[in-house]
């Protein structure tokens, strides 16, 4: 290996793998970026590319990456971004039957935390452009590292500090298979909380029942979600509406005492297009009669900042391209990425990459061998038609 070329793609692999990067909003379980961060901008800086790195404003001690490499006579605007997180989610411990951290090489795939989802993505990206000739670029190649996708998505909110980021195409590698996505739904996720007065049981009219006020609020919210999917529609999904789901309930601590607090964390997930506020504005409207009734005992509390939807036009210039190298026709994702951001920089953006979703924050989550080669040429075929 040359002092300026990154180890090999294996080897790249396992460094990245045994670099804890894990973002949770529990802070025992939260871990710094930083040395996947450190890696990338190593093996880039061999490359020749000029390479950035930003703290988060928001979150100190986590980090954005930009490594850019320019034409040498050509435009410095422009060009394809290649994007991805650098951060995964907590491990199941005694549910993994090997260590997370540690590369292993088994019945035909990779397993490791982020080998799908999705820091090899980045080994894939390097291993792709390490014999091209950059000479040949037409228009600027960047490199994305992001931190606490899966959290709050903070390093993809602070994009805009990059005064020069400005592609005309992105790629976000989260494991599609190489199938090209072009839209998906946004996420809220919001905490109902109910307020009432204890008091012994045996008078329930001496106090506040919060679970019974909960019951009511389940009721009207129950409304909400039968409005969203009779007021919206789109039929690419193969949900089409959006959806409303109520993840976890608790309140009381007594059977014999009238309950005081009552919680309810539930989540909304708007389509394309679909302005978050709307559905703030749906949530609030459902729940003031009750409000009405109970002043000062419901609160709505929003658990993270909301993720807005996104969409890219089915015959976008970039939708086309990737349809074209991967063999197959663009699909819609239920889940949730980084790409209403950087589709806010101005880009056509699309969601494309190596490995499965089914395998994103699973045990043993793992990469299939034989997606490396493909993933490869896919990837570097992006970069030539985009670039050169």
């Amino acid at each position: 290996m040359s002092a300026n070329t990154p180890p090999g793609f294996i080897e790249m692999y396992r460094q990245l793998i045994a670099a804890p990067s894990v973002s949770c909003l529990e802070p025992q379980w939260d871990i710094s970026n930083r040395q996947v961060i450190e890696l990338l901008g190593m093996w880039l800086t061999t490359m020749g590319f000029q390479v950035e790195i930003q703290e988060l404003e928001r979150q100190a001690g986590k980090f954005n990456l930009l490594a850019t490499m320019n034409p040498i006579d050509g435009p410095r605007e422009g060009g394809l971004l290649l994007s991805g997180h650098t951060d995964t989610v907590p491990w199941d411990e005694g549910r993994w039957s090997r260590d997370p951290f540690t590369l292993t090489e088994a019945d035909n795939k990779l397993y490791g935390l982020g080998s799908a989802d999705m820091k090899g993505f980045f080994a894939f990206v390097i291993e792709a452009i390490r014999d091209l000739d950059f000479r040949r670029l037409k228009k600027p190649l960047m490199i994305l590292a992001t931190a606490d996708e899966e959290t709050s998505m903070a390093g993809a909110r602070e994009l805009r500090r990059f005064p020069n980021l400005r592609p005309d195409y992105a790629v976000i590698g989260e494991p599609t298979m190489m199938v090209p996505v072009r839209m998906h739904k946004g996420h809220t996720t919001d905490c109902i909380r109910v307020t009432g007065r204890s008091g012994h049981s045996s008078n329930p009219a001496a106090g506040v029942n919060a679970i019974s006020i909960m019951h009511d609020a389940i009721g009207y919210l129950k409304q909400l979600e039968q409005d969203m999917r009779d007021r919206f529609h789109e039929p690419a999904f193969e949900v089409p509406y959006p959806t409303l789901n109520f993840g976890h309930i608790h309140g009381g601590d007594a059977a014999n005492r009238i309950c005081a607090c009552c919680e309810l964390h539930m989540d909304m997930r708007p389509l394309p297009g679909m302005h978050v506020d709307t559905l703030n504005e749906m949530l609030s409207q459902c729940l003031a009669p009750l409000q009405a009734r109970h002043p000062g005992a419901l609160e709505i509390i929003a658990m993270h900042e909301p993720i807005p939807g996104y969409e890219t036009k089915a015959d976008a210039a970039l939708v086309r391209m990737a349809e074209a190298i991967s063999g197959h026709p663009a699909e819609p994702a239920n889940y949730c990425t980084e790409a209403p951001f950087i589709h806010g920089l101005g880009c056509e953006t699309i969601v494309m990459g190596p490995g499965s979703i089914q395998q994103a924050h699973q045990p043993d989550e793992f990469i299939s061998l034989s997606q490396i080669r493909p993933g490869q040429e896919k990837i570097r075929a992006l970069i030539e038609k985009a670039c050169c």
